[in-house]
């Protein structure tokens, strides 16, 4: 048996910083969201990531892709982002097996005056104490890890 690869002091430091912000990023984004509009950090991602898109129009498998998540994740909150008017959901006029999911007008009303406040809080939480250097890193740092996290499925960006 070989012996285990132990993490430097350094490592170690970076690992559990990233591992801090990994658990308490999400809880604190989901509260704040949650007092402005009653929705989750993953809530938000998917309406913004729809309402990037020419028509405010994905696959769902794309969005999936898109929001880091599975199928079965994403198809449990976009019944719920349904039942409050923000999505709709049918099916592909090019391909029946292909379920569509789009950004109502109602959705993109609330997500635009949503994303002010959670664009704020963002900048505040995350960038206001960083350089533009830092910057870099982080986005190139955070590419890599989920390119390894998940190859087949990360597009990287930037």
């Amino acid at each position: 048996m070989t012996e285990p690869r132990w993490l430097s002091p350094l490592e170690r430091d970076a690992w559990l910083a990233l591992l801090a912000v990994a658990t308490r990023l999400p809880s604190r984004l989901d509260s704040e969201l949650h007092k402005q509009a009653r929705i989750t950090l993953f809530d938000y991602n998917v309406l913004a990531m729809l309402s990037e898109t020419e028509g405010r129009l994905l696959p769902m498998s794309e969005l999936a892709s898109r929001t880091n998540s599975s199928l079965s994740r994403l198809s449990h909150v976009v019944k719920k982002l349904e039942g409050r008017g923000w999505l709709e959901r049918y099916q592909s006029g090019a391909d029946a097996r292909v379920t569509m999911a789009h950004l109502t007008d109602e959705g993109m009303d609330m997500l635009a005056g949503l994303a002010p406040e959670h664009v704020e809080s963002v900048r505040r939480i995350i960038f206001d104490g960083l350089t533009e250097r830092d910057i870099d890193d982080l986005a190139r740092i955070g590419r890599k890890i989920t390119a390894e996290i998940d190859p087949e499925h990360w597009i990287l960006r930037g």
